[in-house]
């Protein structure tokens, strides 16, 4: 991971990759709920894009549908708010992590096209604001450049 931060000119600087074993250190999610891979792109208090490789080993395709499997939209959400989660603790820094992240909200979440097994999710997420330990973001999932699912929801940020 290449961490960066906002530099003399104010201009907020990008993380390059942050990956599953620092994702496992920031967020309390396990197998077989942490469902993202990897976080690129991270600009503190401001957006990243989450990582989620889909393949046909993921335990819900068993029952998600057999004979044609697709990806529960909860979970693409789920994927959405895991990557807000890691934002929020990259951006409030180390004495965050570890801390819960709750869904207070999910609006306008809206499902385009199945993701299916062999489909890399990209979830770009953006915050729209944050006051206390409130935070509302906004966020799409993208297959191949199209935009397969998005929302917007908020998220409270607690101690364990």
């Amino acid at each position: 991971m290449d961490a960066t931060s906002e530099n003399k000119e104010g201009v907020t600087e990008t993380t390059a990759t942050i990956g599953i074993e620092r994702i496992m250190e920031m967020i309390p999610h396990r197998y077989p709920f942490l469902l993202i891979d990897k976080v690129i792109d991270v600009k503190k208090n401001e957006s990243c894009v989450g990582i989620k490789n889909v393949t046909m080993n993921e335990p819900f395709f068993q029952g998600h549908f057999p004979r044609r499997p697709v990806m529960p939209g909860v979970l693409i959400i789920e994927c959405m708010a895991q990557s807000a989660a890691v934002l929020v603790v990259e951006t409030l820094g180390p004495e965050s992590e570890g801390k819960l992240v709750y869904f207070m909200s999910v609006e306008g979440a809206r499902f385009r096209r199945p993701v299916t097994p062999g489909d890399r999710l990209e979830l770009h997420v953006s915050k729209e604001h944050s006051r206390r330990n409130v935070w509302k973001f906004r966020a799409e999932g993208k297959v191949d450049g199209k935009v397969v699912a998005e929302a917007t929801y908020a998220a409270m940020i607690m101690d364990d």
